[in-house]
């Protein structure tokens, strides 16, 4: 199949669905990076944490990890059904499946974490760290495929 994004009009603006999907996804990504920073930080200062800070942080943690999941699948069908691509045959299907699974590990670990079956905070912020940078990345390695 030949990618229908350069003949078809309909296929030109659904192809662009998924990048504004993501984009939307990254930023509440850095929105909850910066709740959890806050938490760090105060953990660090040995000052009492906000709830506030808490909830704000799994207020936004949880719909994230939902529409970068969204967002993944989409980019999936975006690749098969409208560009007629191979799932794998740009750099930005790998580096965005690094990325997901960044999201994903930091996701489960948080989930330990509110649950108290961690102890383990720094690693969290760590990978929540390279799950969003790893996120910029596969935003700009997809950028270059817009049709």
């Amino acid at each position: 199949m030949a990618d229908a994004t350069g003949v078809d009009p309909v296929s030109f603006y659904l192809a662009y669905l998924h990048p504004v999907w993501m984009l939307a996804s990254l930023a509440m990504a850095v929105v909850t990076l910066r709740a959890g920073l806050r938490l760090r930080t105060a953990r660090r200062r040995g000052i009492r944490k906000d709830a506030a800070d808490y909830r704000s942080h799994l207020r936004f943690a949880k719909p994230t990890m939902g529409m970068l999941l969204i967002g993944f699948g989409a980019g999936l069908l975006s690749v098969v059904l409208l560009r007629g691509w191979d799932v794998f045959s740009t750099a930005h299907g790998f580096v965005s499946t690094t990325a997901l699974v960044l999201f994903l590990a930091t996701a489960a670990l948080g989930r330990r974490l509110e649950k108290g079956q961690s102890r383990e905070p720094e690693i969290h912020g760590i990978l929540a760290l390279l799950s969003v940078f790893s996120g910029a990345a596969a935003f700009g390695t997809g950028f270059v495929l817009l049709p």
